[in-house]
């Protein structure tokens, strides 16, 4: 079980002032068992703090961090690497939107052209308000997000929670997962290795926490220039 009473607080305090951004650089941990609050040192020395912030946890993680235990630690390594994941969809996901390239649609006629998704024969995302995907696959990316039925929500919150339930199954009630693994590697690439003495699945676990802290930072930056023009004074797509 995870440990709430003193951790609750805090991040209540840091997300309602910084929107959850120091969760994202809350560094990674294994899993233990034991319940004593964890000193600085152990939190400095947890897998996730690299030289990017001299080899330290910074000070704010380390303030929500100190005195919970190492499951939640782990908990935050969880959270973290879920949404550096989903960042990384999402800025791939907002460049094709605004590059306007798009692939076939199940085979059918809307998007048959990778550069003109536009159709004569365009397929109905929603009945009801008459949106195409040909519609969706023109529209700018925040104005895709709102011609997405209300049906369409409750089938990506169902697949949502679906996962998060197996998630919680795969890193809480079964043994020898380190934070993020869940089970799901189709190419084998974690197959038959050990991900906590391995050094290349070492190598490629830091990687992957790092790509995500940078994708979650893009993708907040793109989205509020594209909520407010100008907002973002470098290249962006």
């Amino acid at each position: 079980p995870i440990e709430y009473r003193t951790v609750t607080m805090k991040t209540a305090c840091v997300l309602a002032a910084l929107v959850g951004s120091a969760a994202a650089f809350a560094p990674a941990a294994q899993s233990g068992k034991a319940s004593t609050a964890l000193a600085a040192s152990a939190i400095d020395d947890a897998f996730g703090v690299s030289i990017e912030t001299g080899n330290k946890c910074p000070p704010l993680g380390s303030w929500i961090l100190e005195d919970t235990s190492p499951d939640a630690i782990k908990w935050f390594q969880n959270a973290e690497l879920k949404h550096g994941r989903i960042a990384m969809v999402a800025t791939i996901g907002f460049m094709v939107q605004k590059f306007g390239v798009h692939f076939p649609l199940y085979l059918g006629p809307t998007g048959s052209n990778a550069f003109s998704p536009a159709s004569d024969q365009a397929w109905l995302l929603s009945s009801s308000s008459g949106v195409t995907f040909s519609d969706v696959a023109a529209a700018a990316p925040l104005d895709a997000i709102q011609m997405v039925p209300v049906a369409g929500w409750l089938q990506i919150f169902a697949v949502a929670g679906w996962f998060e339930c197996v998630a919680f199954d795969r890193q809480w009630t079964q043994e020898g997962r380190v934070p993020g693994d869940y089970g799901y590697d189709p190419l084998g690439f974690t197959k038959g290795k050990d991900m906590e003495t391995d050094e290349k699945m070492k190598s490629l676990r830091m990687k992957e926490i790092k790509n995500g802290r940078v994708a979650m930072m893009t993708i907040a930056a793109w989205v509020s220039n594209e909520a407010i023009p100008g907002a973002l004074p470098v290249w962006h797509p």
